[in-house]
C-alpha cells in the first residue's frame, strides 16, 4: 500500500500515559517494516482555509491561539502541546492526499493508506473533543467535492466509537454518504440507528450500534447486507474507510471482539465494495490502542491488497447483532435507497 506519513505528526505530544501517543506510528512503522511493498508518501499540510472548509473560523482561530500559547488541556481527554497545530494541519494534509491519490488511480497495491494523527472523527464543526481537532475525512472529502474531482464521496467508519464529528459536519449534506459500525454506549453516546440525516441528506447517514462483545461475524453480516447495498445505491466516486483498530478484541479502552484476521476480512470487503461501486478507494487512520494490536492490524490491511486472503471465521452472527441489523434494514430511507435518490 501507499501509506501517507509524515514526522511531523510526532510533534503532536499528549503526555507520557495519554493512549492517543507517538508511540502508535512508530510501532505501526516497525510493524510494517519487514513488508513486502511499503511505500511512505509526505505531504504538504492543508492551510487554514482548507479546515474552514468543514470546521468554523472561530474555534480554528481559538485553537491556533491555545497551541500558541503552549497547549494544555482543551478537555478532560483532549491534550494541546505546542506542535498540536502544525501535527493537526499534517494529518488532515495527508488525509486529503490519500483521497486526492485514490481519485487520480491509486489502486490495488497503491491503494492509499494516511497514517495521520491527531485523528479526526470526533471533531465538530466548532470544538475539539475526543483526542480529535481537524476532521480529517471531513477535509478530505470536501476537498476532492470543492476541486470537482468528486461530486459523491462515501465514508465508511469502523472504528469502536462513533464518529458524530464527521456525522455532524455532513448530516444534511445529500452529497456525502456517512455510515459507522461501533459499539452503542461507548463515548461519545451518539449514533443511534433513527440517525438518518436531515433536510435532502434524509437516507444519508446509516448507524449499526452493536452491543458490547460483538465479534468478526457480526461486522461482516454488516457490510455484506447493510452496508454494500447502501454504497452500490448511492454510487459515490470515492469511498473513504475511517480505520480506527480500537474494536480489536485486545484492544484496552473497548470490549467489541474484532480479531486481527477480522480487519483482513472487513479490508476484502470494502474493497470489494468499492469494485463493485466502481469507486475509488482510501483509508484514513482513526483510533486504536493496543500498540502491537493496532500495528499488527494495519499489516494485515496491507498484506489483504499485497495478494492475503484472510480467513473468514467459522462463527454465527449473535441474536443481538441480528436484532441490529433487522432494524437498519426496516428504515424507510434504507428500503428506499436507489441511486435514482441522489
Amino acid at each position: 500500500m501507499k501509506f501517507g506519513y509524515s514526522d511531523t505528526c510526532l510533534d503532536h505530544e499528549t503526555g507520557d500515559r495519554h493512549p492517543e501517543s507517538p508511540d502508535r506510528l512508530r510501532a505501526i512503522k516497525r510493524g510494517l517494516a519487514d513488508r513486502h511493498g511499503v511505500e511512505y508518501v509526505e505531504t504538504e499540510p492543508v492551510d487554514r482555509e482548507r479546515v474552514l472548509s468543514v470546521h468554523e473560523e472561530e474555534y480554528v482561530d481559538s485553537l491556533k491561539t491555545f497551541c500558541d500559547a503552549g497547549g494544555g488541556n482543551w478537555d478532560a481527554d483532549t491534550v494541546v502541546s505546542d506542535g498540536t497545530w502544525e501535527a493537526a494541519l499534517t494529518s488532515a494534509g495527508l488525509a486529503k492526499q490519500a483521497a486526492v491519490n485514490a481519485l487520480d488511480g491509486d489502486d490495488g497495491r497503491q491503494t492509499p493508506f494516511s497514517l495521520g494523527r491527531p485523528p479526526g472523527h470526533h471533531a465538530v464543526e466548532d470544538d475539539a473533543m475526543g483526542f480529535c481537532f481537524f476532521n480529517n475525512a471531513a477535509v478530505a472529502a470536501q476537498a476532492v467535492i470543492d476541486s470537482g474531482d468528486a461530486q459523491r464521496v462515501a465514508i465508511f467508519d469502523w472504528d469502536v466509537h462513533h464518529g458524530n464529528g464527521t456525522q455532524d459536519i455532513f448530516y444534511d449534506q445529500e452529497n456525502v454518504f456517512y455510515a459507522s459500525i461501533h459499539e452503542e454506549g461507548l463515548y461519545p453516546g451518539s449514533g443511534e440507528i433513527a440517525e438518518t440525516g436531515s433536510g435532502d441528506a434524509e437516507g444519508t447517514t446509516m448507524n449499526i450500534p452493536f452491543e458490547p462483545g460483538t465479534t468478526t461475524a457480526a461486522y461482516l453480516a454488516a457490510i455484506d447486507e447493510v452496508l454494500g447495498p447502501a454504497i452500490e445505491a448511492f454510487d459515490p466516486d470515492l469511498f473513504l474507510i475511517s480505520a480506527g483498530f480500537d474494536a480489536h478484541e485486545h484492544d484496552p479502552i473497548s470490549r467489541m471482539r474484532v480479531s486481527t484476521e477480522g480487519y483482513g476480512c472487513l479490508t476484502k470487503g470494502v474493497r470489494e465494495i468499492a469494485d463493485d461501486a466502481d469507486s475509488a478507494l482510501g483509508f484514513i487512520l482513526e483510533g486504536g490502542y493496543g500498540l502491537d494490536t493496532l500495528s499488527e492490524s494495519i499489516r494485515e490491511v496491507h498484506e489483504v491488497f499485497d495478494g492475503y486472503e484472510p480467513m473468514v471465521p467459522d462463527e454465527e452472527v449473535s441474536d443481538s447483532a441480528r436484532d441490529i441489523l433487522d432494524a437498519v434494514k426496516s428504515q424507510e430511507e434504507f428500503d428506499g435507497l436507489s441511486a435514482d435518490s441522489y
